[in-house]
């Protein structure tokens, strides 16, 4: 069978999972509880930011023109200005009088601009440089403004009926932080995916036990499990399941119960003990190579109707495997989580990469812009990976790398 090229197994991801965006699968949280979550629908503002034209700095609210003397745009900017009446200050937080002509109002950063003004002078530029006492002379000479200076206009950041974040947004603090900002307590976004996650294997043994000859502990499950945690999703393990092919159909049948997806590890590949590929020979599930290293042996397909991924068995082509295909593929239908934040960086050793596969090699992203590997191309080097916090990325088709040569990282 030719390989799949990893934008074609993407793609299947999402087709497959499609139905994770059906319009019952949302609801509506407290905007603190939606953090991490994704967007259904856009969502339009209701008020203006800001609301109300308002100052930028600590000052006087004036009338430009009250500013402008004759000649002023003949005169050198230290000579220019006036002599205004001070009126009453304006405080953040209240609706003040309007400005009459030839008045200055000393006005807080975030105040309501007084009907009338349309400018601010920072206190600095004033003489004197500070707000007047009571029972000081009410008078304060001002340099030459113009009309808009550190005034922050209604609607400047967002104006009312404007789409304020699209369908599809992830919400990070700095969006939760707009919704709150146009008064929203809550939002409508899509609910988390829940999982059904099971590792494989007569081999494999759960961390705490004793660790009998042959045997391995079971890194998958938490690799895996805290991947999906960390990228929001919810998370049900199934326990280790043996390598017979009925008791494990029988498991998934028995515990996929409200599961949007489940995910496996281990059993996917050729070999002769291959136990999910077993298990699931009846079922419309498809296991194939694709053109990866490492994580090239993947499943998928549906199980009783549930979607299902098949991800080998090595801990780094199972970490691997989720980065390419399922985070992807839910940022790519949900919104979240949100996506791997991806640069440019140089390498500092020369490696090498199977020409007709898209390699992924674990590295240490540096401060200076270039990205040392961790450890070889195997699938078994955990100790690797734990010590690395990006993936680098060779595209099919390029088979040796310079020390130096670019390459695309994705940071972890």
């Amino acid at each position: 069978m030719t390989p799949r090229t990893v934008a074609v197994h993407r793609a299947a991801v999402v087709a497959l999972l499609e139905g994770l965006r059906a319009p019952g699968r949302t609801e509506v949280l407290p905007l603190v509880q939606a953090l991490g979550r994704g967007l259904p629908q856009p969502v339009t503002a209701p008020v203006s930011l800001p609301p109300f034209a308002n100052s930028q700095m600590d000052g006087y609210a004036v009338r430009a023109v009250d500013t402008q003397r004759p000649g002023d745009a003949d005169m050198p900017a230290h000579d220019a200005g006036a002599r205004l009446r001070v009126s009453a200050p304006v405080p953040a937080g209240t609706t003040p009088p309007g400005l009459a002509p030839g008045t200055a109002a000393p006005i807080m950063t975030g105040a309501m601009l007084p009907a009338g003004a349309d400018a601010v002078v920072p206190i600095e530029k004033a003489v004197p440089d500070r707000f007047l006492a009571a029972g000081e002379e009410a008078a304060v000479t001002l340099p030459a403004t113009a009309a808009g200076t550190y005034v922050r206009a209604v609607g400047s950041d967002l104006r009312e009926g404007s789409v304020a974040l699209p369908a599809g947004s992830f919400l990070g603090p700095a969006q939760l932080g707009l919704l709150a900002a146009l008064g929203l307590p809550e939002v409508a976004v899509y609910r988390a995916v829940t999982v059904l996650l099971v590792t494989t294997g007569d081999e494999v043994v759960a961390p705490g036990q004793e660790l009998p000859a042959g045997k391995i502990y079971d890194a998958n499950g938490t690799l895996l499990e805290a991947a999906m945690v960390q990228a929001g999703l919810r998370v049900r393990r199934a326990g280790i399941a043996t390598d017979n092919p009925a008791e494990l159909l029988e498991l998934l049948r028995a515990e996929s119960a409200g599961a949007d997806l489940i995910v496996t590890t281990g059993g996917v590949s050729k070999g002769a003990y291959e136990v999910v590929r077993q298990a699931l020979a009846d079922q419309p599930v498809e296991f194939l190579p694709v053109a990866m290293q490492p994580g090239g042996p993947q499943g998928i397909g549906t199980v009783d109707g549930v979607p299902i991924l098949g991800f080998p068995g090595n801990p780094v082509s199972c970490l691997v495997s989720f980065e390419m295909f399922l985070r992807p593929a839910l940022t790519e239908l949900l919104g979240a989580p949100a996506p791997r934040p991806r640069v440019r960086a140089r390498l500092r050793h020369p490696l090498e990469s199977p020409h007709h596969k898209h390699q992924v090699r674990r590295g240490t992203l540096h401060p200076d812009g270039t990205v040392g590997l961790q450890g070889g191309a195997g699938s078994h080097l955990m100790h690797a990976l734990a010590g690395s916090n990006a993936l680098v990325h060779v595209p099919e088709g390029q088979s040796a790398l310079s020390a130096g040569d670019e390459v695309e990282v994705w940071t972890l």
